[in-house]
């Protein structure tokens, strides 16, 4: 079976990738001493981050779910963008988007929700036409505040409010069963209302993680935060928190940005935690 597909019981996971983002250290994690990554310089392409921009396909129960949307179709200004690569994805790995059931995605930030919609006759239509569209209850409420709008949710207006106006939005509340195999996680501090997605399956389980860490070198540094984590203090305590149930419970991860497919679980090496890649 392909790398980028694995199995959790009778539910199948397929990663699909919108391409990639890459950041100077010091810009994405400001309040990090460029030094300390000295014994992380395997995970850094020369001294800069690189993050996937993985979304994930769920078949399972004869439903089809995607798990996030990318950063969206590049701007023509910038036509070597190094991302906007989802449908080019989807053609490759023969998915369609009417193939999609359920749009689930972990948070609201830019590089989650870019495909959501398209434009025709100058009118937004969504570019998954068959689906209803998931979202924290508590992202969209914050992506709508002034004070967070322009700079957290910076597309919010273009890839986000037009689906109420469709009547396309369902939202998550806490934890509750999205389809009989997958269940939204609460786990905030990048943004309010931050989901993991739960995958349960004949006794198997796997989650998929959204942005509840962007590197697997935040597992053995759990106190990083990045300057895209809206509560850092929170974002402590959810990815320590997370880590460890991962760890106890032997769950598979997806996750997202971690170098394609994503696919992991986290391992204890003398004492410490570590990302062990499939």
């Amino acid at each position: 079976m392909a790398s980028h597909v694995v199995r959790v019981g009778d539910v199948e996971i397929m990663m699909l990738s919108d391409g990639m983002l890459e950041f100077d250290l010091c810009n994405f994690f400001p309040t990090i001493a460029e030094e300390n990554w000295t014994p992380y310089e395997a995970h850094l392409h020369e001294h800069k981050v690189r993050f996937n921009l993985g979304s994930y396909l769920i078949r399972a129960g004869g439903r089809t779910v995607l798990i996030d949307t990318g950063l969206g179709p590049k701007p023509a200004e910038t036509p070597d963008a190094p991302w906007g690569q989802l449908m080019n994805d989807f053609k490759a790995k023969s998915v369609r988007p009417d193939d999609i059931d359920m749009v689930v995605m972990t948070h609201l930030h830019r590089d989650h929700v870019g495909w959501n919609l398209k434009t025709e006759g100058g009118k937004y239509v969504p570019t998954f036409p068959r689906a209803r569209y998931w979202m924290p209850k508590k992202d969209w409420d914050s992506c709508h505040d002034p004070a967070l709008q322009p700079t957290r949710f910076v597309n919010a207006p273009q890839c986000v409010w037009p689906l109420a106006d469709l009547g396309l939005v369902e939202f998550m509340n806490g934890e509750q069963s999205l389809t009989r195999e997958l269940t939204a996680v609460p786990t905030p501090g990048h943004t309010p209302g931050h989901m993991s997605i739960l995958v349960t399956s004949k006794g198997e389980r796997a989650l998929v993680l959204g942005d509840a860490a962007h590197s697997p070198v935040q597992v053995l540094e759990p106190d990083w935060v990045s300057r895209a984590d809206m509560d850092p203090d929170l974002t402590r305590q959810t990815r320590k928190a997370l880590i460890e149930r991962l760890e106890r419970e032997q769950i598979l991860v997806a996750a997202g940005h971690f170098e394609a497919p994503g696919y992991g679980r986290i391992v204890r090496l003398e004492g410490r935690r570590y990302w062990k890649g499939l």
